[in-house]
């Protein structure tokens, strides 16, 4: 590996073709369809188009840019893929997309997120709530904190239904023994009057998963669904998601630090990091040909099955960069082992790398670049 500091022939810079990520817009899927096989209205190319989204937090020591000029699609009935380190700003961009960021400290200062045909960010308090629930389900990170301790989980799951389908109490009643025994609850009707801390926390996270689905939403937003559950769990969760999505017809925004499960569940993969998008493609590709150094790191973390017994992982040296006053350059220069004065200097765009759904921010990939 070459010195950082060691002279290099002097770089030509890469024509930077303008592309926005809609060029991604060709992944989504024909139409999906519904739970009772009504096929799904389409009103728009994609389900959910994020255009230059901005999320701040207002503290006494500065501004956090936790989401930066955030710019991505999810077609209707896809999975897409968030990644990256804690700290990069996944579950704000989610928050943000659902209208869910605490204010104050947060504020979305920027951007535009289309749902659907609607611009969200232009719904007032009535419309979001309606919004939120019946077409846009979420699944937090954190079921024990995230159900109410003190209401049954009949009556959890029962309240959007009630709320946006407008069913009458037997209805309601039956529609949540379904959605219990869909996401794997034994003797459901039984279980209706329990409270959450009588079910473990697999159980409690799928309580969350019949939730999110209560009303047959054409998009989930999963926020790192599998967070301190053992493996076995995890592997049941995920299997879980990606069945009920299918059945379902729903679209999926999968959250997570895990690549494994990325490639396991996702069409498509955006790697986060320091609050901005720095490489976006299809799972296939992000594997066989990433094209910045941090997806590298990432993957190159992974256990691998053939690895010598006793040898240590590899990992990305470094931290992240504080978000209240991150570099005017490529933000993850301080800990990239090829990174130039050129990197030092200017923030590279998004630019192709081969075809038009591979999208990566690095100057060092470049054509032209140094790297082979």
């Amino acid at each position: 590996m070459a010195d950082a500091d060691q002279d290099i022939p002097a770089l030509e810079r890469a024509t930077i073709i303008e592309v926005t990520p809609g060029a991604v817009e060709e992944m989504h899927r024909p139409a999906s369809t519904s739970a009772d096989g009504r096929r799904r209205e389409q009103k728009a190319d994609v389900l959910l188009k994020v255009r230059g989204l901005s999320t701040h937090f207002f503290t006494p020591d500065g501004v956090v840019r936790a989401v930066d000029d955030v710019s991505f699609d999810v077609g209707y009935g896809e999975t897409l893929g968030l990644v990256g380190e804690s700290g990069c700003g996944k579950s704000v961009s989610a928050l943000s997309i659902a209208r869910l960021v605490p204010d104050p400290p947060g504020k979305i200062v920027a951007g535009s997120v289309i749902f659907d045909g609607i611009d969200v960010l232009k719904l007032n308090d009535d419309g979001i709530r309606k919004l939120r629930g019946k077409e846009i389900g979420f699944i937090f990170q954190d079921p024990l904190t995230s159900l109410n301790p003190t209401l049954t989980i009949g009556y959890q799951i029962a309240e959007a239904i009630r709320e946006h389908m407008g069913l009458p109490e037997k209805a309601a009643k039956d529609r949540v023994v379904e959605l219990l025994s869909k996401v794997g609850i034994p003797r459901a009707r039984d279980r209706l009057n329990d409270y959450p801390f009588q079910f473990s926390g697999g159980m409690r996270q799928r309580v969350m998963i019949a939730i999110a689905l209560s009303c047959d939403p054409k998009l989930i937003l999963a926020d790192e669904p599998t967070t301190a559950l053992d493996v076995t769990i995890q592997a049941q969760i995920l299997e879980l998601i990606e069945r009920l999505s299918d059945e379902f017809g729903t679209a999926v925004l999968l959250i997570t630090h895990d690549l494994g499960i990325a490639a396991g569940m996702c069409d498509r993969v955006n790697v986060m990091y320091a609050g901005r998008i720095v490489e976006t493609a299809t799972v296939d590709e992000l594997f066989e040909t990433p094209q910045m150094p941090y997806a590298w790191g990432l993957l190159d973390s992974l256990p691998q099955l053939d690895d010598v017994r006793g040898e240590k992982l590899r990992t990305i040296e470094g931290m992240p960069p504080l978000l209240i006053n991150p570099p005017d350059a490529c933000r993850f220069h301080p800990r990239c082992p090829y990174a130039r004065d050129l990197c030092r200097q200017d923030e590279p765009e998004l630019t192709r790398r081969g075809n038009d759904l591979h999208l990566a921010r690095c100057w060092a990939t470049e054509p032209g670049g140094w790297i082979a």
